[in-house]
This record gives C-alpha cells, sequence and structure tokens, in this order.
C-alpha cells in the first residue's frame, strides 16, 4: 500500500524513534515502506516520513549503479546495484574518513537540494528483516544514503545540518512546503495545509 510521505514541519520528523521490540512482525510496514519509496522515486525512506516514530528505514540504491549518457558509473557508485536493505534499531557505531559534499534531497521537502558534508565511512550495526544482527562497513553513496535515513529516526534532516545562512534562505520554500504549497507527484500529508471544506 502506498502511503503519504509527511512533509516538512510535521513534529514527527522532529522525534528521535523509539526502538523496535525484537521479533515484531513489522513484514507489512516494511513492504508498504518499499511501494511507497518506488512510488516517490526515492532511494531511501525512513518510518517516522511515513508518521511512524520507530527506528526502521529502508534504502534501495540501485538507481545511483545506472550508467549516465557516455556509459560509466560514477565510482562512488561501484556495488550499489541491487543494493537493497532493511535497517531495524540500527546504532552508527563510527564514522571515518574524510568529509565530501554532496546534493542531498529528501522527499519530505520536496524541490529542495542542497550540499550537505558528511564522512565517508561508516560501520553500522542493525537487524534485517528476518530480525539477523548484522555489522558491516559502507563508503560512498551506500554510507551517504545511510547516513541520511539514520538521522531521520535520530529526528534530524539534512536542512539542520546546512549553515545558518543558507537556512534563512530556505525558510520561505520550506514554510511553502509545510502547508502544502509545492507541487509533488507522490502522496504527502502537509502539517500547516488548510482545510479544504
Amino acid at each position: 500500500m502506498i502511503l503519504p510521505i509527511v512533509a516538512y514541519g510535521d513534529p514527527v520528523l522532529k522525534k528521535v524513534g523509539e526502538e523496535i521490540e525484537e521479533g515484531s512482525d513489522i513484514q507489512t510496514l516494511i513492504d508498504n515502506m518499499f511501494e511507497t519509496m518506488y512510488n516517490a522515486s526515492g532511494v531511501g525512506l525512513a518510518a517516522p516520513q511515513i508518521g511512524e516514530s520507530i527506528r526502521l528505514f529502508v534504502v534501495d540504491a540501485s538507481p545511483f549503479a545506472e550508467p549516465d549518457e557516455d556509459g560509466t558509473i560514477d565510482p562512488l557508485a561501484e556495488g550499489l546495484d541491487g543494493f537493497k536493505k532493511v535497517f531495524i534499531n540500527p546504532i552508527i557505531e563510527e564514522e571515518s574518513g574524510e568529509e565530501w559534499g554532496f546534493h542531498e534531497g529528501c522527499l519530505s521537502i520536496p524541490k529542495i537540494r542542497e550540499e550537505v558534508f558528511r564522512k565517508e565511512k561508516i560501520v553500522i550495526s542493525y537487524y534485517d528483516e528476518d530480525w539477523n544482527l548484522k555489522e558491516e562497513e559502507y563508503d560512498g553513496y551506500a554510507a551517504r544514503i545511510i547516513q541520511h535515513e539514520y538521522d531521520h529516526i535520530e529526528g534530524i534532516l539534512f536542512t539542520d545540518r546546512l549553515s545558518p545562512l543558507k537556512k534563512r534562505m530556505l525558510k520561505k520554500r520550506l514554510q511553502k512546503i509545510s502547508k502544502g504549497e509545492v507541487a509533488v507527484d507522490y502522496r504527502m500529508r502537509f502539517p500547516l495545509a488548510k482545510k479544504r471544506r
């Protein structure tokens, strides 16, 4: 089932997600999250973005692995073909390497992309959808996508990582998104949208 994605300004996006009880049956929720993410052409979706304040996110980084016009694949996208994962109760154990900038976007903040700097490598522990405990290391775009989604379950948006000046410059556009004054081609729930009579 395709769920509405919660827009910027909704309090659920600023809450720290609660741990999910081990062994909980959340398969339907996971399936709905993947369907919602694909419908919105996203590469990651965290539970708070569909109004659930829990520590869960899904990713499918395959679009990054597609060759560009001249047939080359970005070196940072190596190994992302078929990179589809579920992260339950994840903990980023370590971030290392140089910080690098990338223009990030977010399904909860449509039509805005800004450069965000993040460390190049992470070590993350998490449960997969079968409740197997894993610890893995990622770099490049995989690390970036995971860091972005992990921020969501910590109540952090990519706009929180921008400079005060950049935040001021985006303030009006962000307010418009909260009110639903933005054209999107997927279902959204806007916290400040005027109710239609």
